[in-house]
């Protein structure tokens, strides 16, 4: 019977303790500017579907958990409000008006709706900044120790000593964001630009493809290029400049998981390496064993990629509304109510077939199989 249960300790409590935090950010965001603009809440919920516990304050909000725990949502004053049963949107008095997201101008629409994704971003600068300002961050200077034999890094005629200045047209800091490059090319050849003996040489190499398996049973292909750092420590940073390099390493973040995309989409990343919430739920196992530290950090990357997900062009993510915001600019007037339905409609069939592709990923890659 324990043995029953324990996935319930391991993973799902993790799960829900990660997403519930960073859907909170999420819609605290959204609720925050909200507020700024003049709108009226109505309800601020984590989860979707039927209430489970709830209050209201004296904004008349309610804020509520509900029982499906895989996302959230703030209900604006003015939103899905018709007469009666029809689908014809209810008149709003003047004061009404004034309270409500579909009167006020259209920058402020947009950044309440821009601020969810930003409070993601920012969510992740401050967790990140607060590890390096009292643990440290890691660093190791960007030179080469060793050469493994036969490696890609051998073949392009590295030597030890190199200090990595480029790879491609991205500037090398340290060690890490060489494996943070490499790792995103494997089987693609490079240029990389060391420093050899204070003379600039330009080497090619082609990263070897290996493909690693995770605690969770999911594989991914992952570049190597055969050589080793000198060394590791943690540098622990003021308050300032830790904000500066936590702002480096959430782009450095945002860029990485672009380029992902990209490669996916071009065919050159596999499809496969996609993943859901069963993914999610393993990995927050995993780094929930690991510690709170480790169970923080995970919350502060996967902060990055909820918030660069919702900024996706896509209706009914945020990116989708902000795309609809860009053609009301554009036009001077906002689209038809009927193409906006359309275009809500194709959204949520996009991003309904995602979230099935990927949770059929998620199930054929569940270690139990094997």
């Amino acid at each position: 019977m324990i043995e029953f249960f324990s996935p319930l300790w391991t993973t799902v409590l993790p799960f829900l303790v990660v997403l519930t935090v960073l859907v909170f950010v999420h819609e605290m965001g959204h609720f925050a500017i909200a507020r700024w603009a003049g709108v009226r809440v109505e309800v601020f919920s984590i989860g979707f579907g039927p209430e489970l516990m709830g209050w209201t304050d004296k904004t008349n909000t309610r804020w509520k958990i509900s029982a499906v725990p895989l996302g959230g949502y703030v209900k604006m004053f003015g939103e899905g409000d018709f007469e009666g049963n029809s689908d014809i949107p209810r008149l709003l008095s003047e004061a009404e008006k004034q309270v409500s997201f579909k009167h006020k101008p259209l920058f402020k629409r947009a950044l309440i709706v821009f601020a969810g994704p930003a409070a993601n971003f920012i969510f992740a600068i401050v967790v990140l900044a607060g590890l390096f300002s009292t643990l440290g961050q890691p660093f190791s200077p960007a030179e080469v120790g060793t050469v493994v034999p036969d490696s890609a890094a051998a073949a392009a005629g590295f030597q030890p000593g190199d200090r990595f200045l480029r790879i491609e047209d991205k500037t090398i800091e340290r060690f890490e964001d060489v494996q943070h490059l490499i790792r995103l090319n494997p089987g693609s050849p490079v240029t990389i630009v060391v420093l050899r003996e204070n003379i600039e040489v330009v080497l090619t190499a082609t990263p070897k493809i290996k493909e690693i398996t995770v605690r969770s049973g999911n594989k991914h292909r992952i570049g190597l290029l055969g050589v080793t750092r000198q060394g590791v420590e943690f540098k622990q940073r003021d308050p300032v400049t830790a904000v500066w390099y936590a702002m480096q390493e959430t782009w450095s973040l945002i860029t990485g998981t672009l380029e992902a995309v990209g490669q996916i989409i071009s065919g050159a990343r596999n499809a496969d390496e996609l993943g859901g919430p069963i993914k999610i739920a393993q990995m927050s196992g995993e780094v929930w064993e690991n510690g709170v530290l480790s169970l923080i950090t995970f919350m502060a990357l996967l902060s990055v990629n909820l918030g660069l997900i919702n900024l996706f062009p896509v209706p009914m993510l945020d990116g989708g509304h902000l795309m609809f915001f860009m053609l009301e600019a554009i036009r001077g007037r906002p689209l038809s109510e009927k193409t906006q339905e359309y275009g809500l409609r194709i959204g949520l069939a996009l991003v309904l077939t995602l979230m099935v592709f990927v949770t059929i990923n998620d199930v054929v890659n569940l270690p139990y199989w094997n």
